[in-house]
C-alpha cells in the first residue's frame, strides 16, 4: 500500500516536529514545505525581490534546487535550514506564499515528490491540494498563545533574542493572511482528523495519529 499523510494546521500548531517523529515511525521521506516557501522568502529578501514583482519571483523559484537531507533544506547546495526560522524569514514567508505563482510551482514540485516516494507532508494547503487523495489527514491546531509561546521557547533556545508580544503579533496576522488568500487557502479538509495540540505533549499528538495510521494498515 503507498503511503501519503497530510499534516495541515496554522504556524506554530507542531506540524514539523511531529511530521519528522512520523516520518521516522512509518519510514516515510518527510517533506516540510513550509521550509519550501521560507527558502523562497529568504533568497527573495536576500535579492530585493518583492511579492508583486511576479516575472523576477518567478526566475528566482527557478534558479533554486531544492532538496532535503536528513530533514534540513539544502538549497543549490547550501544547508539554509538555520536562516529560514529567524524572525524576519517568519514575518514575511505569508506575503510570498499568498503569491498564486510561487504557490502553483512550489505545489507542482510537492506533487511530483509524492508521485515518487511514500512521504509525509505538512503545511497549509496539503490535505486540500498537494495530497487530495491522501488516505491519511490531519489538521493540527492550536491557540495563538500557545502557538506563539512555542515559537518564543524555541528562538530563545536557539540564542535567537525576540518578544513574545512581536511573535504573537505575527502569529495572528500569519493566521489571517493564510486563510484569507485567495490562491489556496488555509481551511481543514472535509476528511481530515482535527486535533488541538494545546494540552497535549508532542508525545501525545504522536502517539494518537500513529494509533489512527497503525490501525487502518
Amino acid at each position: 500500500m503507498k503511503i501519503s499523510i497530510a499534516i495541515d494546521g496554522p504556524a506554530g500548531a507542531g506540524k514539523s516536529t511531529i511530521a519528522k517523529i512520523l516520518s521516522d515511525k512509518f519510514n516515510l521521506m518527510y517533506i516540510n514545505t513550509g521550509f519550501m516557501y521560507r527558502a523562497v522568502t529568504l533568497f527573495a529578501l536576500k535579492n530585493n525581490v518583492q511579492p508583486n514583482d511576479i516575472e523576477s519571483l518567478c526566475k528566482l523559484i527557478n534558479s533554486l534546487d531544492m532538496k532535503f537531507i536528513n530533514n534540513r533544506l539544502i538549497v543549490n547546495d547550501v544547508d539554509v535550514t538555520n536562516e529560514i526560522i529567524l524572525p524576519e524569514i517568519s514575518k514575511n514567508v505569508s506575503n510570498y506564499a499568498a503569491v498564486p505563482e510561487v504557490r502553483e510551482k512550489l505545489v507542482d514540485l510537492q506533487k511530483k515528490i509524492s508521485k515518487k516516494y511514500n512521504v509525509i507532508m505538512d503545511g497549509r494547503d496539503i490535505g486540500t491540494v498537494v495530497l487530495k487523495d491522501a488516505p491519511f489527514k490531519f489538521y493540527l491546531n492550536a491557540s495563538p498563545e500557545e502557538r506563539a509561546k512555542r515559537r518564543f521557547n524555541e528562538l530563545i533556545n536557539k540564542g535567537i533574542k525576540v518578544e513574545y508580544n512581536n511573535i504573537l503579533d505575527d502569529i495572528i496576522k500569519r493566521d489571517y493572511i493564510d486563510t484569507h488568500r485567495k490562491t489556496n487557502p488555509l481551511y481543514k479538509a472535509s476528511d481530515a482528523i482535527e486535533i488541538d495540540s494545546s494540552n497535549l505533549t508532542i508525545e501525545q499528538v504522536v502517539n494518537k495519529i500513529y494509533h489512527i495510521i497503525n490501525s487502518k494498515l
